[in-house]
């Protein structure tokens, strides 16, 4: 996931470098008053995002194949402790022993 961020980052500042090139060198128009910093900014953002689209692809892909295989074991351990906890409060129910991993009970 990291190495994603960086390549878009990359890619960022690449065309931040060639929007800023072609606006002060008047290829590109330049923005109203003090605007042109903000102009250059967002120029460069909408020139960036359908390059990464485009080239980072399988850098995404591969990012979110990582964060699939994270989101599902937190879930599995998730669901572990849910039925981990179901079992022992059944056993407190139906008066077995206690063992290590439910709470005593004091009145």
């Amino acid at each position: 996931m990291l190495r994603y961020t960086l390549m878009r980052l990359g890619i960022f500042a690449g065309c931040l470098v060639v929007v800023w090139g072609l606006v002060y060198s008047g290829v590109a128009p330049r923005g109203l008053g003090d605007s042109n910093g903000m102009w250059i900014v967002m120029l460069a953002l909408l020139v960036s995002a359908p390059i990464s689209f485009v080239v980072l692809r399988k850098e995404r892909d591969r990012a979110s194949v990582q964060i699939v295989e994270r989101v599902d074991r937190v879930k599995s351990s998730l669901e572990a402790n849910r039925n981990q906890e179901d079992e022992a409060v059944d056993a407190v129910a139906d008066g077995t022993p206690r063992t290590r991993s439910q709470p005593s009970q004091t009145s």
